[in-house]
């Protein structure tokens, strides 16, 4: 199994824009100092799905579409996600990533949501993965195992850091969970979070050295399952965000870290550790 690692576009800075749009930033991606496979975008910020495919095509890049459900109710969400899911299609591209339903949804209604919309993406051929993200279904630990337990192909992109800060602690008092997590995952996204926020302010500093490694035993599990289960590429994005997300100084609003930095700084040290784990 080999590590693919994937740049997301949030925050990132091409061309002047410090959010470009799509078309701005994927000239630019194989020129940063970290070879990325791919990108990982919402899909709604394709117009025309035809011409990204093409220039993901020409730029010799994958592609990992992000969709995100809204409404005020069950249908709503999955009449939204099905425009998406067939935007996204029409794309090659390697999974969804999901950010599905609402935190707010009853236990009727989460269920009746991943049924849609596992339904759905049968119906469609794709493959969909749920994001473990707030203001979601799957925003804590115990819903996201009850879900995983109620559907045997639910698949996951694990992105612990909001459960850290949901939990305003470490998560290792859930290893069960985190276990079964692993056993569904299907991509991570490597961001840092700590018990009072998803993100810390630099993953390289050492005031953050207990946060990290807490981290990194949990995808060391979820690269440990993707190993047992035969497959043969895992991937990774260092999902580092801007301004709110990074904390900046009061008044100048001057980011703490340079962001292109921390993700990288990201990528390379994943990749270092995933060759350098014991086989």
């Amino acid at each position: 199994m080999r590590l693919e690692t994937f740049r997301h576009l949030w925050g990132f800075s091409a061309a002047g824009a410090i959010f470009p749009t799509w078309q701005q930033a994927l000239p630019t991606i194989k020129q940063q100092r970290v070879r990325y496979a791919g990108v990982e975008f919402p899909i709604l910020m394709a117009n025309d799905p035809g011409e990204l495919a093409q220039a993901l095509a020409q730029h010799d890049l994958e592609f990992i579409p992000m969709v995100f459900s809204f409404g005020d109710s069950v249908t709503a969400h999955l009449d939204s996600l099905r425009k998406q899911l067939v935007s996204a299609k029409q794309v090659p591209h390697r999974f969804v990533n999901c950010h599905g339903g609402r935190d707010a949804f009853s236990e009727h209604e989460a269920v009746a949501f991943f049924a849609g919309a596992l339904s759905m993406a049968e119906e469609l051929g794709l493959q969909i993965a749920f994001e473990t993200h707030r203001g979601r279904v799957l925003y804590n630990p115990w819903t996201t195992a009850r879900m995983l337990e109620k559907f045997d192909t639910l698949k996951l992109v694990c992105d612990y850091s909001h459960w850290v800060v949901v939990c305003e602690r470490l998560i290792d008092d859930q290893l069960p969970i985190l276990n079964a997590c692993a056993e569904r995952a299907v991509h991570i996204h490597a961001r840092v979070g700590y018990d009072n926020g998803p993100q810390v302010t630099d993953p390289a500093a050492p005031e953050w050295s207990e946060q990290l490694a807490a981290h990194e035993r949990w995808w060391d599990g979820i690269w440990a399952s993707q190993e047992r289960r035969g497959m043969q590429v895992s991937t990774l994005t260092p999902e580092f965000g801007p301004p709110s997300y990074q904390a900046v100084l009061p008044y100048t609003k001057a980011p703490l870290a340079n962001l292109t930095s921390i993700c990288d700084f990201m990528a390379e040290r994943e990749q270092a550790r995933f060759a350098a784990r014991p086989r």
